[in-house]
């Protein structure tokens, strides 16, 4: 059974879209609380055949967010990567982090639904996820559904187009 009002009128039991084929250059970056999940995500990206570029932190020792998931943004934004995923024990300050970079839309997800239309309707091009509150297998399954899914455009491009505006009012 479909709740229209919750999913938009989406048949939430459809396969991820078409981008599950192709291969990205994904950017990971993480805090200590995330470290231990980056690990895993980034042997599993890689089994997928998507490259990895890891921009820290090196290890589980306390160490402060917003410059690494800041720096995963930027790869973002500047083509140096597809997309990026940041990770810390919420994953709601490096998804504030990450928001920070201008053309940066960081959508933080604890699921499959919020990650499918953060790209479907969101275009979102860097995914949050906290450590402390997703389980690994939970974790793995927002991502390939985060990665699979490509921007449906259309009535949800205006929508963008004003964050821009919104993005280059502050910004000047």
């Amino acid at each position: 059974m479909r709740d229209d009002n919750l999913t938009g009128g989406y048949d939430m039991a459809l396969s991820v879209e078409s981008g599950q084929d192709r291969t990205m250059k994904i950017a990971l970056a993480s805090d200590h609380a995330g470290f231990h999940l980056k690990q895993t995500v980034s042997a599993h990206l890689a089994s997928l055949g998507h490259a990895v570029v890891d921009l820290g932190t090196s290890n589980d020792g306390p160490v402060d967010y917003p410059h690494f998931c800041a720096a995963a943004g930027r790869s973002v934004v500047r083509g140096e990567t597809d997309l990026a995923i940041v990770m810390g024990g919420s994953g709601q300050g490096e998804a504030i982090a990450a928001n920070k970079v201008r053309g940066v839309r960081a959508a933080l997800c604890h699921d499959e639904f919020t990650a499918r239309f953060a790209r479907l309707h969101n275009n979102a091009n860097v995914l949050a996820l906290g450590a402390r509150i997703l389980g690994e297998a939970l974790a793995l399954a927002v991502i390939d559904v985060f990665l699979a899914t490509e921007f449906e455009g259309g009535r949800h491009q205006p929508r963008i187009d004003q964050i821009v505006q919104i993005e280059d009012e502050e910004a000047g």
